[in-house]
C-alpha cells in the first residue's frame, strides 16, 4: 500500500512538473496575449457576430501555433538562455526537457494549429499564421545576435495575430485589417526596448542586441520611445477612419497612447530605469486597453 502511494505521488509531482515546463515553454501568459489579440481581431469584424464555438476555435489553434513558435524560439536560444538569469530555469538551459521532446511539439502544435485554422476557417488565416512562425523563429530569433533591426523584423509576427483574427472572419484583410496590425506593431517597439533597457546587462552578457543603440549612457532609446508612441497617438483614429468602430473605441485608445506618451517622456527625461520600468508598465496597460475599447465598441 505504501509502495502504491510513493509511486502515485512520484507520477503526481512529475506531472506537475512537466505541465509546469510546458508553461514556460510555450510562454503560457504571452501566447494568451497574443491569441486574445487574435480572437479580438475576429470579433470585432463586422462580418461576424459573437460566435463562440468559431472564437474558440481560433484560440485553441492560435495557441497550438503560438506556442509552436515559443518552443521553437526556446530550442534555438537555449544555450543563450542558460547565460541569462532571467531565463537560466527554462526547461532546456536548465536540462530538464531535451530538444528532441520540444521540437516534436513544435512541430505536431504547428502542423495541428494551421490545419485548425485552414479546416474551421480558411487559407489566408492559416497562410498568415505559417507566415507569423517563419518570421518570428527563422528571422527574428536569429538576428537577435546580428543586429538590433531584429525588433523592427519580430514586430511583424509581434502585430500579425490581430489580422490572422480578422481574415479569418472575412477571408481578407483590406485597409481595416492593416490598421489593427498598425497599432500591435507600433506598439512592441517602446514595449520591447523598455524591458530590454531594464534587462541590459543580461542581454548583452549573452550577446543579444535588442537596443537600438549599444549602450545606455545616450538617449537615443528613450526618443525613439517618445516617437513610436506618438505614432500610436496619431494611428488611434484609424479603426474609425477604417470603418472598423464608432467613436467610442477612438477616444478610449487616444487615451491609453496619451498615457503611454506621457510614460515615454518621462524615460526620455530622466533615462532612467525607474522611469524605464514605468514606462514598460505602461506598456502592459496600453494593448489591452486597446482591445477592450474595440470590444467596449463592438457592444
Amino acid at each position: 500500500m505504501i509502495q502504491n502511494q510513493n509511486i502515485s505521488v512520484s507520477i503526481t509531482t512529475y506531472l506537475v512538473q512537466k505541465a509546469k515546463d510546458y508553461k514556460q515553454l510555450v510562454k503560457l501568459n504571452l501566447s494568451l496575449m497574443v491569441v486574445f489579440s487574435c480572437v479580438v481581431g475576429y470579433w470585432i469584424n463586422p462580418t461576424v457576430g459573437f460566435e463562440p464555438l468559431h472564437m474558440l476555435w481560433l484560440f485553441l489553434g492560435g495557441m497550438l501555433v503560438t506556442g509552436a513558435a515559443n518552443a521553437a524560439n526556446e530550442v534555438w536560444e537555449q544555450h543563450t538562455d542558460k547565460l541569462m538569469k532571467r531565463t537560466a530555469t527554462r526547461p532546456l538551459p536548465a536540462g530538464r526537457m531535451e530538444s528532441s521532446e520540444a521540437i516534436a511539439f513544435a512541430v505536431i502544435a504547428l502542423a495541428l494549429g494551421i490545419g485548425l485554422l485552414w479546416w474551421k476557417f480558411n487559407l489566408l488565416s492559416a497562410f498568415i499564421s505559417l507566415v507569423s512562425f517563419v518570421l518570428y523563429v527563422l528571422a527574428y530569433t536569429p538576428l537577435k545576435k546580428v543586429s538590433p533591426i531584429n525588433v523592427f523584423v519580430g514586430a511583424i509576427p509581434g502585430a500579425l495575430p490581430a489580422l490572422i483574427g480578422w481574415s479569418a472572419a472575412s477571408n481578407s484583410i483590406g485597409i481595416a485589417g492593416w490598421s489593427l496590425f498598425a497599432l500591435q506593431f507600433l506598439w512592441q517597439f517602446p514595449h520591447f526596448w523598455s524591458i530590454a533597457w531594464l534587462a541590459h546587462d543580461d542581454y548583452k552578457k549573452a550577446g543579444l542586441k535588442m537596443l537600438p543603440t549599444n549602450s545606455k549612457d545616450n538617449n537615443y532609446t528613450s526618443i525613439q520611445c517618445v516617437h513610436y508612441t506618438l505614432a500610436l497617438l496619431a494611428f488611434s483614429i484609424m479603426p474609425y477612419i477604417t470603418g472598423v468602430t464608432g467613436w467610442i473605441a477612438p477616444i478610449m485608445i487616444a487615451g491609453a497612447a496619451i498615457y503611454f506618451l506621457y510614460r515615454a517622456i518621462q524615460f526620455f527625461k530622466t533615462n532612467q530605469d525607474a522611469q524605464a520600468r514605468q514606462l514598460m508598465f505602461a506598456s502592459f496597460i496600453y494593448l489591452p486597453a486597446v482591445y477592450i475599447a474595440l470590444i467596449i465598441d463592438k457592444i
